[in-house]
């Protein structure tokens, strides 16, 4: 089946990372002054701790997006930072080298499956914005398929005057003729949504449109729609989601929309959903988030005009597929649907006759799919005609297996992969078995597959070697946490290499997100070759070990997470594959209030940090965008005086101090960023400046959460961030970088 939701916010939208968005919160602060830097360098330290302690007070005007004398700082601390990192000899080659890879039409096009027909979306250099384009399954299998473009958005966005950024089409099956487009306009979250004829190939005129707004559809038939928006303030959540479905008929204004089912201000936000069997059989349902990690599940009868029927799936659940008629589901809890009856365990896959439900109301009899061991995770899940895929990694690495249902229950067989290596199901077609695989390694470039009815893997294509691997090696090594934990890692170094190496190691670390080997030309050429370490860290609060891996650090848990990337960094040091001056950390968005923390809690362990679309400000990050709806995973220091000491205890904003030797510091983010608000790495590159620390600051004007909204920008960020890195852990000493 096809699952079509518009956001999913249980734990499967960990995906997103910080996937809730929401519009910012606007403050009344007048722009009186011009400059945005003070100059507090020279105070005596008591001083400087007051002068800083004033400035945090009043700090609310970098929370202005737009506001100008917030963007005047971004300027002034942009041009300083691209003054240094550009003129450095080594960026120019840098940058070339990103490009090169990005832009590459040798890399694969990555395709979804629709109506027999595979779809993909496509930059390089001449198509800048991007092309939507087909072809058939035949034509991909050559070696220089023939595309036939649907939508240029290059020439789109310059017959419109926007910057369209691309987010997706949803088509209605079985033909697949009408499509909502989702354009976003510089790359935010928040978008405009448009009806699009696929015969005549145009946005249908008078046809549905909706203004920009964060929110959803699902197709109930040609001429009608569900929609949940946040264009009304009054129907918005605190994190800025639409909290009310509504049903739309065509030609009628999306004002005279009418309700289906309405949440609550304090939810996440409530949207509409469109599940759809193989033999064409629809329901409709809708998903209200109650927080990030807990939805309620509605059916939605007779064309979503009925009553909603409360559907008996527990709060921290994932709905995934249909298949043979079951929904398919995972569960982030332990769950006992029948009191004295049977306990699935966290992190189990489960079933039941979706059709029985809907006719009776009640929950039908639960089967199991699959159930995880302690050291496993689900990390995909699709159907074709015929099986139910499932990637599931064991101790990070991938595994796939095929499930098939018979009157005697599930049954499974595994499919022969490369070994060692992460998997991802790319597309699935319901109605074949026709279905296209993933494999990759740090040093195996993407390999697709074609899965055939027999179950093996088919080479289908393959991406070329960005970089010289050879005399590279993968290890696969643990550290000790405080509470005697294994935390395990993966070191991808020289062999050989004789004496400590400069070494970047990366982590996440929240929201269930799972962090698996993977292939990256631009991390070999500019990093690797230049004979750097690379580091990814499997800490707690991702997913790589289901469920439990990520609660273990909720809330005033957090601690944990941080302990164990400390821990890591130290066993680097310990086992002498780097120094504390040659180790660098880097994350981004969650990621990003990692780093921060590991550069106020230990800024001894660290020859550099960098920082990419941070949280920051932890005792008013529920206030910013979307940052209400990430209160299940941080805490509510509004509400609960415990949660907010512990914010307090970590906010990296709130515990950088006078007097303190910081490593160098690279904050990064965006002002299209309607995610992850540009005041939390604003305010503390403001603060830092302000004491004189080594700190480099980089806003790009477009882009959102991704912090680029093309290639070309992509490319710019990386080439800074690795020049940051070079200057700081390979340089012998600062005339190094500048002497070229």
């Amino acid at each position: 089946m096809m699952r079509r939701w518009g956001y999913h916010l249980s734990a499967a939208a960990a995906v997103l990372a910080l996937a809730a968005c929401s519009p910012s919160e606007q403050t009344n602060t007048t722009e009186t002054e011009e400059s945005g830097v003070t100059d507090t360098a020279n105070l005596p330290g008591a001083e400087l701790n007051a002068a800083i302690q004033a400035e945090e007070e009043s700090l609310v005007w970098l929370e202005e997006v737009e506001g100008e004398r917030a963007l005047a700082f971004a300027s002034e601390m942009n041009e300083r930072s691209l003054d240094r990192l550009t003129s450095d000899p080594r960026y120019d080659t840098l940058y070339n080298q990103a490009l090169e890879v990005l832009q590459s039409t040798d890399r694969i096009p990555y395709v979804g499956v629709r109506n027999g027909e595979l779809w993909n979306f496509w930059q390089d250099a001449d198509h800048v914005k991007g092309l939507w384009r087909k072809t058939s399954v035949e034509s991909y299998a050559t070696e220089n398929p023939e595309w036939d473009v649907v939508l240029d958005l290059d020439a789109l966005g310059e017959a419109e005057g926007h910057n369209w950024v691309w987010r997706g089409a949803d088509c209605l099956a079985p033909d697949y003729t009408r499509c909502m487009i989702t354009l976003s306009d510089g790359g935010s979250d928040a978008a405009v949504r448009r009806e699009f004829n696929m015969e005549t190939r145009e946005f249908i005129e008078d046809g549905f449109t909706i203004d920009e707004t964060k929110g959803s559809t699902a197709w109930i038939d040609e001429d009608t729609l569900l929609i949940a928006t946040a264009l009304d303030p009054a129907e918005a959540t605190q994190s800025g989601y639409p909290f009310v479905v509504k049903r739309w008929s065509r030609g009628t204004p999306i004002e005279e929309a009418e309700v289906v089912i309405t949440g609550e201000e304090s939810n996440v936000g409530v949207w509409p959903a469109r599940f759809e069997q193989a033999d064409g059989t629809a329901y409709m349902m809708a998903i209200q988030a109650a927080s990030f990690f807990e939805s309620v599940y509605f059916y939605l009868p007779d064309g979503a005009t009925g009553e909603p029927v409360q559907m008996p799936l527990p709060r921290k659940s994932s709905p995934q597929t249909l298949f043979d008629g079951q929904l398919v589901f995972s569960i982030e809890e332990e769950w006992t649907p029948v009191e004295g009856g049977m306990t699935y365990p966290t992190g189990s896959i489960l079933s039941f006759d979706m059709a029985e439900f809907v006719e009776t109301g009640e929950l039908p009899a639960v089967e199991v799919v699959f159930t995880p061991n302690a050291r496993q995770s689900i990390d995909g899940v699709a159907t074709t005609q015929n099986h139910l895929l499932m990637v599931i990694n064991d101790n990070v690495v991938g595994g796939l297996e095929a499930f098939t249902r018979t009157e005697a229950g599930w049954t499974s067989e595994s499919v022969e992969t490369p070994e060692n290596a992460s998997l991802s199901i790319v597309t699935a077609d319901e109605q074949s078995d026709l279905a296209y695989v993933n494999v990759e390694g740090f040093l195996e470039p993407e390999a697709l597959y074609r899965l055939t009815a027999d179950l093996e893997l088919e080479p289908a294509k393959s991406a070329p070697s960005w970089f010289d691997a050879e005399g590279l090696v993968v290890e696969q090594r643990q550290a000790e946490s405080t509470d005697g934990t294994m935390i395990p890692y993966f070191v991808v170094h020289a062999e050989g290499a004789e004496g400590p190496q400069p070494t970047l190691l990366y982590a996440y670390g929240g929201f269930q997100v799972s962090l698996t080997p993977s292939y990256s030309g631009t991390r070999g050429r500019m990093w690797l070759e230049n004979g750097g370490t690379y580091v990814l860290a499997n800490i707690r609060g991702g997913g790589e070990f289901g469920p439990a891996w990520h609660q273990a650090g909720l809330r005033t848990n957090r601690q944990r997470i941080y302990d164990d990337l400390i821990a890591v960094a130290e066993d680097l040091i310990d086992d002498g594959v780097t120094t504390s001056d040659q180790l660098a950390v880097q994350g981004g968005s969650n990621g990003g209030l990692l780093t921060g923390v590991m550069y106020t809690q230990r800024p001894d362990l660290w020859g550099a940090v960098i920082s990419q679309v941070p949280l920051l400000d932890m005792l008013r990050f529920h206030t910013l965008l979307a940052g209400a709806s990430w209160q299940d995973e941080y805490g509510f220091p509004d509400e609960n005086p415990e949660e907010r000491a512990f914010l307090r205890s970590i906010s990296p904003f709130h515990n950088v101090e006078t007097g303190v030797d910081y490593p160098p510091m690279f904050l990064l983010t965006s002002t299209k960023d309607d995610r992850v608000h540009p005041g939390h790495a604003r305010k503390l590159a403001y603060l830092l400046n302000e004491m004189d620390q080594d700190v480099l600051y980089y806003e790009n004007m477009e882009g959102g959460h991704s912090a680029a909204a093309n290639l070309q920008e992509s490319a710019r960020r990386l080439a800074l961030e690795y020049t940051f890195l070079m200057e700081e852990l390979m340089d012998e000493d600062e005339g190094d970088a500048s002497e070229g």
